[in-house]
Formats: C-alpha cells, structure tokens, sequence
C-alpha cells in the first residue's frame, strides 16, 4: 500500500509539472504570436495608410488671370501659386524666420555691400545651372517693371557678378533687415536671352517643387519638378496641380460647392455666404493688415502714459471683432502677432474696466459730474477725447463708434470726428490729432522703425528702444517697453482662409506670406 501510495503522488507530481510546462509553453507560444501579431498588424496598419487612395491632382481656381510669370503678374492667388515654381534666395518660415533658399550664404562686407555665394548644382527646370547672372537678370527686370516685388530692389544699385558663382549687390544706402527683402522669385537669364522679357510667350521655368506642363485658356498644369534638388527628401505627395481659370471668385466658389475645386484660399470675411458652413475644413490664419489706434504722446493729456494705459485697458478687442465684423477679424496687440517669432504672445493687455478706473485714480483723476478731471498745472483738465477716422472708411466708422461706446462706459468721452479723405491724411502728416483711428500691411521685414523710430506716427520719443530697433535679440524688450508707454492701442487685423475639400489632407503651416508651407504633405484622397 505504502509504494501504491508513494506511486500515484509520483503520478500527480508529475502531471503537475507537465501542466506547468504545457502552461509555459502556451504562454510563451501565445506571447511570441500576439508579437508576431502586432507586428503583422502594424504592418497591415501601415500598408493601409499607404494604399490610402491618394488622388494624384489636386485642383485649385483663381480669377483674373494675367500671367504665370511672377515678376509680371498681380495677382495675389498667382503670386502665391507661383512660390510652388520659382524660389528666392532667401525664404521665410512659418513663423517668419529667413532662411537660405537659393542663395548658400549672405555675407556682408560693408554697410551697403553684401555677396551671395550661390550652388551652381541647382537646376532650372530645362536643365540649365543656377548661376549668379540670374540674380543680375531678375533685379534689373525688377527695377524696369512697375512688379509687386519692385519695392524689393528699391534702394540696390547694382549688381556684379564676377563668376557665375558669386553676386555682389550694392546697396544706395543701409537697409535694416536686407535679407527679408531678397524673398522674390529669381528667373533664369539664359531661358531669356533671345527674348523680348516683357512679350514673350514662353512658360517661365523656375527651380521650385513644381513646373509649369502647360497654359491654356481654361487651365494652368502644373506637375512635379523631377529636378528640384530637394525631391528625394520631400517627394510632393501630389503629382500634379490643375488651376481652373475663372471669371470671378463667385464661380470659383461654385465649383468647390460642386467638387471640382479642392483647395480656395481666400481674405474674403464673407466666404461662407458662397460657400456654406459644412461640409469641408477650414484653416485660417493672421493677416498681416493691422488695425490700431495712434495716440499722439505730445498731447497735454494724452502725454500721460497712465490715461493712455486707462483708455487701452477699457477696450475691448474681442467684442469689435465680434459685434462690428461678426468674427471675421482677429483680436491684435502688437505689429508683430502675424504670427511672427518675435512676439511675445504673453504680452496681451486684459479688457477690465475696473483696472481702468483704478489707474486713473491712482493717477489723480477724479471722477465727478459724469466724467473725470484732474488738476493740470494749474487747470481742471476734463478727460474727453477726439477720435479721427476716415468717413470714407464705413468700417473703422463703425469701429470708432463702438470704441465710443466702450469708453463711455469707464466715465471716458470720446468725440469721434469724422472727416474726408484728404482732411485724414492731413490730420497724418501733420501729427495734429489726439486720437486716428488707422491701419497698415506690416512689412515681411520685421522694420518697427515706422511705430517707433523718430518722427513716428505717435510723436513716441524712447531713446532707449530707438537703439534697440535693429537688434532681432532686443524686440522682446521693446515690446514689453511700449506694452508699458501705449504709443499705439492694437485693434485687430485680418484672416486668411484656407478652404478645403474635406478629403484634402496633410500638414498645413499656412501664413500671409506662403498659403503652400509643406505642400509636399498635401494630398487628395480619393
């Protein structure tokens, strides 16, 4: 009995590690095949991703065509269009940093001196190099022709190019931030050699990611440069680009409405009335037309930075852009939030109406009968304002009056005065204002001499940041210095839209400069 007994717990013994190992072995085996799984799924999940029916075309549309060659052309959209063609030397980021583009290096060699080191590997779209005449060519055709880019080569006075490698620009005199203004598009001189510039009927070639395939009456084709020294990294996902040539931007519209267009870029604040509010993907972006209001800092009131503090924290941004353009502006601070990396996006200044009192009660204000006074060597100086704005401007009408309104509210009277275009720009250049209600398109250049320099708009007097004006690394403190002085109160400014079918994909860093950052990730799918 006792071996029977000693038997069978040798029997359960080992049915027992038998059970463990076939239970290790399952587990293992079950292990190695969820890996083996999970690397199959992964690469089933990439293979899905890449045989995502991407479709080679992608369409566009512009209107009022002119022409495709981007020294001659006015159009805004071709313009645009054409930074997928043709390259500068130097190229602007998303965020509006330089960088090289056709040119390998800058140097400065004086104050009105610079050379350009250029990569003669560089292919133009027939096959020629890239050499230094090129740049020669395209500045003096710039300075011939009345271009949007003329203002570009303004003040260069000539350019030397002692081998195909190397161009000497001269400038008439310095030019702060110079590299911002050689982002125009370079022409091949040798593609015009036997050609009239001006009349010729031959597509321009450019160095870019895409080539002009053809022009017709109803179409530009553009396909993939299979020289663009940057292919093998960037390889567009589009193969192709069809541009509809239209009437107007209504038809344009139409069309997207109806999936022949796939990607609208637009400023229009009104875009949504053509085109819906579903059904597609927007991507909107700063603009670069800027809103703000000049307070004269000679003024016997508005001299006081802590009533020009006051009047900027009782303002509202957010419901001008609201109320005056039902949200199709964008509430701004500063001549630098376009999005450029030299704004602080920190440095915005809180709506609060009770701060507002608060600082012109710290200041000596007092607020009776309705309205604040104060003492003012020897006078009671009462705080109400005038406001000029342009009467031909039905906008900034309607803003003066909401900022009326709002200041109202804080105890501020605000007498808006209404005048004439040329009374307007009188009131400008002669600096004889309180307030003006005004505006510009900031410069590519990031140049803040015009808000801050001598003789600015607002008679602002800061020595300290006048020598700061040409340091890129200063900019952070020169804009916390006038958050600090209000010079100028910052409103709003525009949108851009990107309008886009909604199977349009890919990584959009779109900005007023180039609607096309990283179009080599865009792509239609089917």
């Amino acid at each position: 009995m006792k071996s029977n007994g000693n038997n069978i717990f040798t029997f359960i013994f080992i049915l027992i590690v038998i059970g463990f190992i076939a239970g290790a072995v399952y587990i293992l085996y079950y292990s190695q095949s969820t890996e083996e799984l999970d690397e199959e799924e992964v690469e089933i999940s990439n293979e899905i991703e890449d045989a995502i029916s991407v479709v080679g075309n992608l369409k566009m549309g512009i209107s009022d065509y002119d022409t495709m060659n981007p020294l001659l052309t006015n159009n805004r959209e071709i313009i645009n269009i054409d930074k997928l063609v043709f390259e500068p030397l130097i190229s602007i980021t998303p965020d509006y940093h330089v960088e090289a583009c056709l040119a390998q290096s800058i140097k400065q060699n004086s104050e009105i001196e610079y050379e350009i080191k250029v990569d003669t590997s560089i292919k133009w779209q027939d096959g020629s190099s890239f050499i230094s005449k090129d740049i020669q060519f395209t500045v003096d055709r710039l300075k011939e022709v009345n271009s949007v880019y003329s203002p570009n080569v303004r003040y260069i006075d000539s350019v030397e190019t002692p081998d195909s490698e190397t161009a000497i620009i001269r400038l008439t005199q310095a030019v702060p931030f110079i590299e911002y203004y050689l982002d125009f598009p370079i022409l091949s001189s040798a593609y015009y050699i036997n050609e009239d510039f001006y009349s010729s009927n031959k597509i321009p070639i450019g160095t870019g990611m895409y080539k002009i395939a053809s022009i017709d009456d109803d179409n530009i084709f553009l396909i993939r440069n299979d020289r663009w020294r940057k292919l093998k990294d960037s390889t567009p996902r589009t193969e192709s680009i069809t541009i509809h040539k239209s009437v107007a931007m209504g038809e344009i519209f139409n069309s997207f409405k109806l999936g022949n267009i796939d990607v609208i870029n637009t400023y229009m604040p009104n875009y949504s009335d053509y085109v819906g509010t579903m059904g597609y993907n927007k991507k909107e972006y700063p603009g670069r037309d800027f809103s703000f209001i000049s307070l004269n800092c000679n003024d016997n009131i508005l001299n006081n930075k802590e009533v020009r503090k006051a009047i900027n924290c009782a303002i509202n941004r957010d419901n001008i852009v609201s109320s005056v353009f039902a949200g199709t502006k964008v509430a701004s601070y500063s001549p630098l939030d376009y999005g450029s990396y030299l704004h602080d996006n920190n440095l915005k200044v809180n709506y609060n109406q009770d701060e507002a009192k608060k600082i012109l009660e710290n200041d000596g204000w007092v607020y009776t009968n309705d309205r604040w006074q104060k003492n003012i060597d020897g006078y009671v100086r009462k705080l109400t304002l005038s406001l000029i704005v342009n009467e031909d401007n039905p906008e900034r009408v309607n803003v003066a009056n909401n900022l009326k309104s709002q200041l109202a509210e804080v105890g501020i009277v605000l007498n808006v005065a209404r005048v004439n275009t040329d009374r307007y720009y009188q009131y400008i250049n002669e600096k004889n204002f309180q307030m003006l209600l005004t505006g510009l398109t900031n410069s590519i250049s990031p140049d803040l001499s015009y808000f801050y320099g001598n003789n600015n708009l607002s008679s602002y007097y800061n020595e300290d940041i006048i020598s700061k004006l040409y340091s890129l690394d200063k900019f952070g403190e020169i804009e916390k210095q006038v958050y600090e002085d209000v010079p100028y109160i910052g409103l709003y400014r525009n949108k851009g839209v990107i309008v886009l079918n909604a199977n349009v994909g890919g990584n959009f860093l779109s900005n007023s400069y180039f609607t096309f950052f990283n179009f080599n990730e865009w792509y239609r799918q089917q």
